[in-house]
């Protein structure tokens, strides 16, 4: 009974398969695009950098040039001190130093608009804080957790915030501020306020997928945005070339119609050209910015990283060849700065940053109390 079953079974299949197609008895039409409009049939997929390459450099006066120069060494003298304060245990739980980055931070934000533009960044946020010339009495007190400290000692060194320099954080979350920088970028343009939002991430977060959900938004409302990777090459510790796919970040905007810009974040004047091109753009409501810069962490990722998977070569050789600090000072030199100004200023910036190491140390600790203040906006 069962061969008779499959016999009959295998000569259906035969059956089945012997019949020729049926031809069609009419011919369905292929399916045509929608009408393009003219913007549509006239894009093009490119970039900013032609424009960025017409002007590299950014044409500073000495005066500018030395305000760069006192900045750059004000953020890499107060994270050295950060990271002593840190071994002496005065600054306790995460600690990410932004030492060999400070020319991103002090190029792209000599170029905003103080008190219209906004600010939004990662975790390793105190270089930005200082570039924006926020009081680093207060952002030591707060990486040292006291009552005095910008966000009154209870956002420590990942969390600070400053509404009244429109400097929105610091963010635990990798990627987290890139849609939130969105956000703020949607209140200048309802607003109509002029302002534009820089949202800072590094190329660890760059692969998230939130990132390019935030990318398609923007573009889709053409928000005054600038989107920044600062690419210091190795994520939390894994190098570019082994997480990515696509290692030139500033391309990673182009399928959203989003035009990036390929920057040297090693070099403050370049920096701060590139600024000037991306911010024209986005204020002439163009719509948003990818900058791509490309920077180099000395230290680990944080104080508690001993950066064991590249060699001590490798970081000497940026120190030696690439200092963002060293290049400009050698500028100034060129320039007619004799070594004893110089010497000057770095001797009272050490000073400043005692200063404020002395002021949080001896700033008292929030009281039990405030354990329950600033956790929700209004009364319920």
């Amino acid at each position: 009974m069962l061969k008779r079953r499959v016999r009959t079974v295998l000569v259906q299949q035969l059956q089945y398969e012997d019949v020729p197609l049926a031809k069609p008895t009419r011919t369905r039409k292929a399916a045509s695009k929608p009408d393009l409009s003219q913007s549509d049939a006239e894009f093009a997929l490119r970039s900013l950098q032609a424009e960025h390459e017409k002007a590299k450099r950014y044409s500073a006066s000495d005066e500018q040039m030395l305000g760069f120069y006192e900045q750059m060494l004000l953020i890499r003298r107060f994270e050295e001190k950060a990271g002593q304060l840190y071994g002496l245990g005065l600054i306790g739980g995460f600690c990410h130093l932004y030492i060999g980055q400070e020319a991103v931070a002090v190029g792209l934000q000599s170029a905003l608009a103080e008190g219209k533009d906004s600010v939004i960044t990662g975790y390793r946020d105190h270089g930005h804080m200082l570039a924006y010339g926020i009081d680093p009495k207060v952002i030591m007190a707060e990486l040292t957790g006291r009552q005095a400290g910008i966000s009154k000692g209870k956002g420590g060194s990942m969390h600070m915030f400053s509404t009244e320099h429109k400097f929105y954080g610091g963010h635990g979350i990798v990627g987290a501020q890139v849609p939130l920088g969105a956000g703020l970028a949607f209140a200048h343009k309802y607003r109509d306020d002029g302002g534009i939002c820089l949202a800072y991430f590094g190329d660890g977060a760059a692969n998230q997928g939130q990132v390019y959900e935030t990318f398609n938004m923007a573009a889709l409302w053409n928000l005054p945005i600038v989107f920044v990777i600062e690419n210091n090459g190795y994520a939390m510790g894994t190098a570019v070339k082994r997480s990515s796919a696509e290692t030139e970040f500033y391309r990673r905007g182009t399928a959203f119609r989003i035009p990036g810009m390929d920057v040297n974040g090693m070099d403050v004047l370049e920096v701060r050209a590139a600024a000037e091109v991306a911010f024209a753009h986005v204020r002439e409501g163009k719509g948003p910015v990818l900058m791509e810069l490309n920077t180099y962490r000395y230290r680990g990722h944080s104080m508690s990283d001993p950066a064991k998977y590249r060699s001590r070569e490798e970081v000497q050789e940026q120190r030696d060849h690439n200092d963002p600090i060293e290049r400009l000072k050698k500028e100034l030199a060129e320039r007619g700065k004799n070594e004893d100004d110089l010497k000057a200023i770095d001797k009272a910036i050490r000073a400043k940053v005692a200063d404020a190491a002395d002021f949080a140390e001896n700033s008292p600790e929030p009281d039990a109390d405030e354990l329950y203040t600033d956790v929700l906006v209004g009364s319920y």
